[in-house]
């Protein structure tokens, strides 16, 4: 068993925090951008309101 301190860890493309890696990434660790589902969600959020212009 490993420590949580020798976990790998990566920085959250939203907030920039770090945040180590969990069991149920172990598969898509690669893929893995965000911290949590709310930083997916205002990082989509934000792309969506950049993508469209006129919107306020």
């Amino acid at each position: 068993m490993r420590k949580k301190g020798d976990l790998p860890t990566k920085d959250c493309a939203s907030c920039g925090r770090p945040f180590a890696w969990r069991k149920k990434w172990e598969r898509v660790w690669d893929e893995v951008r965000y911290c949590s589902d709310r930083c997916r969600a205002e990082a989509k959020r934000g792309k969506d309101a950049a993508d469209a212009p006129g919107r306020s």
